[in-house]
């Protein structure tokens, strides 16, 4: 008798769905709160400048697309091989 070894898809799912809602909650409470911010500054990249954005803006999109990495590469991909 062949023993098959059943994947878990559910687990590995609601974790992806999970970080990408926190995330993006995360992301929109940081864009309403930035509405108020006067303080200014540009970013200087190897070519050009960015345009003039909130430093919390800098700060919160850094955060999170760490949490968004962090999160989806906590997963359990190994399990998933053909």
């Amino acid at each position: 008798m062949k023993s098959t070894k059943k994947i878990k898809v559910e687990p590995l799912l609601k974790k992806i769905i999970f970080t990408v809602i926190f995330n993006f909650t995360l992301f929109s409470t940081l864009m309403i709160g930035l509405q108020n911010s006067t303080n200014k500054h540009k970013v200087n990249l190897l070519i050009n400048e960015t345009v003039r954005l909130p430093i919390g803006f800098f700060v919160g999109v850094s955060f999170i697309s760490g949490s968004l990495l962090g999160g989806l590469l906590n997963a359990d991909f190994k399990n998933f091989k053909k």
